[in-house]
């Protein structure tokens, strides 16, 4: 794999030196801030990847995130935590988090982590060179080369996952999916609060593009099973 650029905010300055050395040792190039507000004037610059402690001096991990991804919305966002509740992991998420790591965590892991998000990015930036078909269902109009929903002429404003989830479901409708395998297909990995990743991200998306998101027409919940797109 190519050497990519990541961003890394960390104020612990041992933690951060931890992580500089092992993903080098991947020959990434790693730009390293301590402060929140200090890295908030870089993030025009272009990154490959970014790795944000959550709990940071003046700006804060998720305002980062936010930020982050308004600027680049394909960026992968890895979220350092110290804690783990069901809370702080929906919000890291509903900021524009790909993935969180739970302080401590393997460094082993963290590698593997990066190593398969970056993988997912290049296999993403392939692709686009090949057009996917243009989904319609009565008025709900899915365009994966625009990454981009309508809804009756309306765009909606979906995040990166949330778009591939829509997609991934439409695209075979009425098949039911596992929580498991829509968290492989789309996250690529199985991690803490796996079944959270997809029910949050589910909720997210039905609110945009449900009438009535507790009696979803679209997105079906099969209980006991998973998950499926109900019009064909």
């Amino acid at each position: 794999m190519m050497s990519s650029k990541i961003l890394l905010v960390e104020d612990n300055q041992d933690i951060s030196e931890i992580i500089s050395i092992n993903l080098a040792m991947l020959d990434h190039q790693i730009e390293s801030y301590s402060d929140g507000t200090q890295a908030y004037k870089h993030l025009h610059n272009v990154f490959d990847l970014a790795i944000l402690d959550i709990m940071l001096p003046g700006t804060d991990g998720l305002k980062l995130c936010k930020r982050l991804r308004q600027l680049q919305p394909d960026i992968p966002i890895i979220l350092l935590t110290a804690k783990s509740t069901e809370l702080d992991i929906v919000t890291g998420l509903e900021s524009g988090a790909d993935d969180f790591m739970c302080k401590p965590f393997s460094v082993l892991e963290l590698q593997a982590r990066v190593k398969a998000h970056l993988r997912r990015t290049q296999v993403k930036s392939e692709a686009k060179s090949h057009e996917k078909p243009v989904l319609t269902f009565n008025g709900l109009v899915i365009n994966p080369n625009l990454y981009q929903v309508e809804l009756d002429g309306m765009t909606l404003d979906t995040t990166a996952k949330e778009f591939e989830l829509l997609y991934f479901l439409a695209s075979q409708p009425k098949r039911v999916f596992t929580r498991e395998q829509l968290l492989d297909e789309i996250w690529g990995m199985r991690h803490q609060g796996s079944a959270h990743t997809v029910n949050s991200t589910m909720n997210r998306l039905r609110a945009k593009i449900e009438t009535d998101p507790a009696n979803p027409v679209w997105l079906k919940t099969v209980w006991g099973v998973g998950y499926k797109f109900a019009q064909g």
